[in-house]
């Protein structure tokens, strides 16, 4: 969508919040010895507490309130009776709406005692995500977003997941601008313009370039071993510096 008010800014704001929020508390709850589904549950009842309804599951009729994906699962993974280990990458990606308005973030962090070279995964990733929010106002380019994420990978030493995207955001959990490429596409002729709402979601990998959708149809991952990380913002372009919706 593009915000066409302040009270679209406002009611995007609030959103936003409850959606980070949810991703605090969920992390806040995760340790070990909890089951996936027992998380999941903890993230519903917050979303439910605020009003708030969970937006893969009211969109897509997705068999969780939130995605939780551990290790070698890099998005969409199902919460169920899976318990949580010492060591464990876990993605958290939460999207809900409120008052017919969309949010949508995720966070990836180790379960201690973690390997140094996990968090260092999910810190540059963080890093990348947020290189990418500062570069970006109305008349930059939309391949810019994937232009800066794939040179920031190179530079990591980290692969980009090539196929799962930004996408726009606002009214509905994704509408255009869709298939906001992680890498550089010279024939994207798209330009940002004030008021777009998009997430920014970069996907860094220690192993494949590219995620497999497994047999239950949802859970995506990488087919030959290694960590993928996650972060994203739900942001609204401006003339200057985006405005990050999913922060507390």
């Amino acid at each position: 969508m593009t915000v066409g008010s302040q009270n679209d800014i406002d009611a995007l704001k609030e959103i936003g919040k409850i959606v980070a929020l949810t991703i605090s508390e969920m992390k806040r709850n995760a340790r070990v010895g909890i089951t996936t589904r027992e998380l999941d549950d903890i993230g519903g009842t917050f979303l439910k507490r605020h009003g708030a309804v969970p937006a893969p599951k009211k969109t897509y009729n997705f068999p969780g309130n939130t995605c939780i994906s551990i290790n070698n699962e890099v998005a969409h993974g199902i919460p169920g009776n899976r318990i949580i280990q010492p060591g464990d990458l876990i993605n958290i990606d939460v999207s809900a709406e409120l008052g017919g308005y969309y949010a949508d973030a995720g966070h990836s962090f180790p379960i201690p005692p973690f390997n140094p070279s996990l968090m260092r995964l999910c810190e540059y990733t963080h890093h990348t995500m947020m290189k990418v929010i500062s570069s970006l106002k109305h008349g930059v380019k939309l391949n810019e977003i994937g232009r800066i994420i794939e040179i920031e990978a190179k530079k990591g030493g980290y692969k980009v997941i090539e196929n799962l995207c930004s996408h726009g955001i606002g009214k509905s959990l994704h509408e255009a601008p869709t298939e906001i490429l992680p890498v550089y596409n010279k024939h994207d002729k798209r330009v940002l313009k004030e008021g777009l709402v998009i997430t920014i979601e970069p996907f860094l990998s220690t192993g494949a370039d590219y995620v497999v959708e497994q047999p239950d149809g949802w859970t995506l991952c990488l087919p030959n071993g290694g960590f993928a990380a996650q972060h994203e913002h739900t942001i609204i372009i401006t003339k200057n510096q985006p405005i990050i919706l999913t922060v507390a």
